[in-house]
């Protein structure tokens, strides 16, 4: 197993040119991947939300379906985790976007719901939906691949991707299982940047 950080991994395959964790030097930053793919897609009220209306917060974007029943919950729950240690920074300086893979199935109503079951805050969370053709390309645009199962469950890549600010992809993590105190500074690290 190796001894690098899951996301640093995943840069180096994406990122042509050295890669700087978290854990360089304090006064080194985050890697560029380059510019955000942005998307409007349908919040779990119903409303149109697109990338840019973010813009000037931190953002993680995570992919995830409802009827997840192993992996999806356990990155809802480690997400909802960090956000409990955001302290009044979340919502109005950072955001977490989760968008389904499974738009067929995941409606405006079944994403609510799912965000009820892990008390998120919706001020400064939204669950995504919409288009099935639309959200499939926000996915591939951001490295996740999504293909029914004939039970129809969803096999996906899982990666949460940060945003900065100024709408540039950061980092992105894989899998569920990273630290999460790590996650936290990243976060914190993009917003301090920004001052």
């Amino acid at each position: 197993m190796s001894r690098w950080p899951a996301r640093v991994l995943l840069l180096a395959l994406l990122v042509p040119w050295p890669v700087y964790a978290h854990d360089a030097p304090h006064d080194q930053r985050l890697p560029t991947i380059g510019a955000a793919p942005d998307f409007t897609l349908v919040s779990q009220d119903g409303v149109r939300v697109s990338l840019r209306d973010f813009r000037g917060k931190v953002v993680a974007v995570a992919f995830i379906f409802a009827s997840c029943t192993d992996i999806c919950p356990m990155l809802t729950d480690n997400m909802a985790r960090v956000k409990d240690k955001l302290g009044t920074a979340f919502g109005p300086q950072i955001a977490f976007v989760s968008i389904t893979v499974d738009p067929e199935r995941d409606t405006p109503e079944v994403l609510k719901q799912y965000a009820q079951n892990f008390d998120a805050d919706l001020k400064g969370w939204s669950f995504l939906t919409g288009d099935p053709a639309i959200v499939h390309e926000v996915g591939r645009k951001y490295g996740v691949i999504a293909t029914k199962t004939a039970d129809g469950d969803v096999d996906h890549t899982l990666l949460t991707s940060l945003v900065d600010p100024n709408g540039i992809l950061r980092v992105q993590y894989i899998g569920a299982g990273f630290d999460l105190e790590e996650f936290r500074g990243d976060l914190l690290s993009l917003l301090e940047e920004a001052r």
